[in-house]
């Protein structure tokens, strides 16, 4: 007769067999899952790596570039993923990134003069085209894209109406009806072969999105152009503020293709922006150049905002207007609020129009510009805008004082353009952005330099009151 203690050896026994059974068996199947998750942990690795690496790109200038999300400093467009602006998939074209121009509604629409069309069938088919989306309400953007399309029209000459077709569409038909359009259009001298757009609502918001230009709010509407050639199936977009002279060599290129050399048969239409997204965008401190923040020494203090501009901006000596000689930091930012954006007096483009709107706001502020708020103008061209120029510039604009133009020799001036952003190899293509700061908290913000003047004064002395 067994004892119980040999026994219970045996039951224990028995129980240690089963328990390695079932590890032995869970090992098993760790063993077979591992390799169906390896690729799927691999995919997700490589994606993260990829967003890491991705670079991000301007739709409308592929030369802008850039390591993280945010706006092109040309035209304020959100820049894209360089992958995601270059995809022409079939799955992209199915999600709609894409449209074919045969897929251009033939909605109708009227034009300044109430006349009935259909705006594939009349205005776009077998023609190249040149398109603009503004609102006769607008006073920021609006006039400057329109008035870029006056000098357009006046540089195509008779090419215009024959060869090439000018469409404006209004992004507000509900107000825009053809008697303002005619009005709006009489104001800068529209004539044959411009077409100013508008219809029922819902149809030309319908035409809108196929053409890549819906917004939620017409405020945020693309200073873009669209070029296309429809009988080559060639399209394509460019900055509406761009000089007039590159806009007619962008539309001259798409007049010249033809079905063989097309080599973009899809109206480009850019991927939809985040909506509700800030037009303003936020600083809570003074950007760096990339080498970031010095490690503090044990014992020391971390800087205040205003000791870190002092360290970033430079103290540059610039003449203004009056010839007067100036240090950029120390005589013009410290302890100061200040409105900084760029010009060159022979621009024919966006800056007069800069000029006029940011001398509203320097009516808005009043006594304040001067006193606790600086507004500053650096030249682009300081080679051609001597302070002699500057001085005409800004006795034409009848600038008050508190309001510094400033120039000075050239490697000086590049080095502070480059500091606060404002620097182009080509004085045409500086930014239409204007920068707003407080040097004392660190609170900066980027605003359009065409945003309505009050707003643009009301942002000053919000900072100012952050003090």
């Amino acid at each position: 007769m067994n004892s119980p203690i040999i026994g219970w050896q045996k039951e224990e026994e028995r129980r240690r067999g089963h328990y390695k059974g079932r590890i032995c068996f869970l090992l098993l199947v760790v063993v077979c899952l591992l390799p169906l998750s390896m690729p799927a942990r691999g995919a997700q690795r490589r994606a993260k790596a990829a967003r890491s690496t991705e670079e991000y790109v301007c739709v409308m200038d592929r030369e802008v570039k850039s390591a993280k999300p945010g706006k092109c400093p040309k035209c304020g467009m959100l820049l894209r993923r360089a992958s995601a602006a270059a995809d022409t998939s079939e799955e992209t074209k199915e999600k709609g990134d894409f449209i074919k121009p045969a897929q251009i509604p033939d909605t109708i629409v009227y034009d300044q003069d109430g006349k009935k069309l259909r705006f594939y069938s009349d205005l776009v088919k077998g023609k190249t085209v040149a398109i603009n989306f503004i609102f006769t309400t607008c006073t920021t953007i609006c006039p400057p894209l329109t008035a870029t399309f006056r000098k357009l029209q006046q540089e195509l000459g008779e090419r215009k109406g024959n060869d090439v077709q000018l469409i404006s569409i209004s992004v507000d038909p509900t107000t825009d009806v053809p008697e303002r359009l005619k009005a709006y259009s009489a104001k800068f001298n529209a004539g044959p072969g411009w077409t100013f757009v508008t219809g029922d609502k819902q149809e030309i918001d319908l035409l809108l999105k196929s053409l890549g230009a819906s917004v939620g709010n017409k405020n945020d509407h693309s200073p873009m152009i669209l070029v296309g050639n429809e009988g080559a199936g060639y399209w394509t977009r460019t900055y509406g503020l761009a000089p007039a002279s590159t806009l007619v060599k962008v539309i001259t290129d798409a007049a010249t293709r033809t079905a063989s050399t097309g080599d973009a048969a899809q109206v480009p239409v850019p991927v939809s922006t985040v909506s509700g997204e800030r037009r303003v965008e936020k600083r809570v401190a003074v950007e760096t150049d990339g080498k970031g923040d010095t490690p503090l020494a044990e014992g020391d203090k971390p800087k205040t905002p205003a000791e870190k501009a002092a360290s970033y901006f430079p103290n540059t000596l610039l003449l203004t207007q009056d010839n007067k000689p100036v240090h950029f930091f120390d005589d013009l930012l410290k302890g100061k609020i200040v409105l900084i954006n760029f010009l060159f007096t022979t621009c024919t483009g966006v800056c007069p129009a800069m000029t006029s709107n940011l001398l509203k706001v320097q009516d808005y502020l009043g006594e304040r510009v001067g006193t606790g708020v600086n507004m500053i103008s650096i030249s682009v061209d300081p080679t051609v805008d001597t302070p002699e120029a500057l001085k005409k510039y800004s006795d034409n604009y009848k600038v008050k004082s508190g309001w510094y133009f400033l120039t000075g020799k050239k490697e000086d001036v590049d080095l502070v353009l480059r500091k606060v952003g404002g620097f182009v190899k080509d004085k045409n293509d500086h930014t239409s952005l204007l920068i707003i700061g407080n040097v004392e908290t660190g609170e900066w913000a980027k605003v359009f330099a065409m945003t309505r003047p009050a707003e643009i004064a009301d942002m000053v002395i919000k900072l100012a009151k952050s003090k």
